[in-house]
């Protein structure tokens, strides 16, 4: 078996379990963008972040609410799904109970 590398690791999502809703692990960082494992049990907040952004539930549902130029619509997203928020897409997530998400956005955003 070849030796484990430097950074190499298993996040095993399901045991995450932070102290609040929305602390984040970060997995990595790669050219100004970064992963993290977020858990949540409480909605976010609207925001727009800088650049777009992929959102993939690891487990749970997420009510995902975004606002576009024709108005306000929403999706449900289960585990598997994934929801790309284009530049400049506002959106809050909506959990249903638990729900372990994927963040992939650049470094700093919100």
């Amino acid at each position: 078996m070849a030796p484990s590398l430097p950074d190499t690791r298993v996040v095993r999502a399901s045991e995450f379990r932070p102290r609040r809703a929305w602390e984040a692990l970060e997995l990595m960082q790669l050219d100004g963008v970064t992963a993290r494992l977020h858990w949540t049990n409480k909605p976010y907040h609207w925001h727009v972040n800088d650049g777009k952004e992929v959102f993939v539930v690891i487990d749970g549902l997420v009510d995902m609410h975004y606002r576009c130029a024709d108005g306000e619509r929403f999706v449900t997203l289960g585990a598997g799904d994934v929801f790309v928020a284009g530049a400049g897409c506002e959106h809050i997530a909506h959990p249903r109970g638990e729900a372990r998400v994927l963040v992939v956005e650049r470094v700093a955003s919100e």
